[in-house]
């Protein structure tokens, strides 16, 4: 049986060896499954705590466990690797916003929302970036699909649920957006024209 400093090296060669975050429940593969659940967390965390302070350090995502640079370094390492994450459209990253914030969507709640039509290249993006995806139809007229995040854009923003994303204007500006446009408020119907009380016609007798 392996003591707790031993285990806590496995893990910690586990999670530096792997591009993806781990879930516990694949972690205690590694032990057979003898390590419970409780045990794992209480050992990452410790895991966690003696990485503190360095320049890279473990986080826990929606998907698992992760080992990741420190953010404030970022500056530093894109001097050596100036590759620069793909830059999307405005329309696109207003998109995903509006899914992200008031999900799940129609095609229509998200138009309805931008003022303008969505296009399909701009789901499709999201979708290859693996940011989106249809969870399910709206029980309406053509059952349009409803779209919500993945597990894919919580890791990749750091966060382990919904309940973690920051407030609208913060996400906003990591997005390079400016203010998104709120929901256009609804014309109220028109009234008809009242007509004019027709005046009766005396004739001359």
């Amino acid at each position: 049986m392996l003591s707790p400093n031993e285990v806590k090296i496995v893990l910690e060669a586990a999670l530096l060896a792997s591009q993806e975050p781990l879930p516990i429940s694949e972690l205690r593969k590694m032990f057979d499954e003898e390590i419970d659940a409780d045990t794992l967390r209480k050992l990452l965390e410790e895991l966690r705590e003696s990485w503190v302070g360095r320049g890279v350090e473990l986080v826990v995502t929606a998907s698992g466990w992760r080992f990741q640079t420190k953010a404030s370094l970022q500056k530093f390492l894109e001097r050596i690797h100036p590759e620069r994450a793909p830059r999307y459209s405005r329309a696109v990253l207003e998109t995903l916003a509006i899914i992200a914030y008031r999900q799940p969507v129609t095609r229509g709640d998200i138009e309805n929302v931008r003022g303008v039509s969505v296009s399909t290249e701009v789901i499709r993006r999201l979708e290859e970036r693996n940011w989106i995806e249809v969870i399910g139809h709206k029980e309406v007229p053509g059952r349009p699909a409803l779209y919500a995040t993945t597990k894919t854009f919580l890791d990749d923003l750091g966060l382990r649920s919904l309940e973690e994303l920051p407030p609208l204007e913060d996400i906003v500006k990591t997005l390079d957006l400016t203010q998104i446009p709120p929901p256009a408020p609804q014309p109220a119907p028109e009234q008809p024209a009242e007509q004019p009380a027709e005046t009766a016609q005396t004739s001359a007798v």
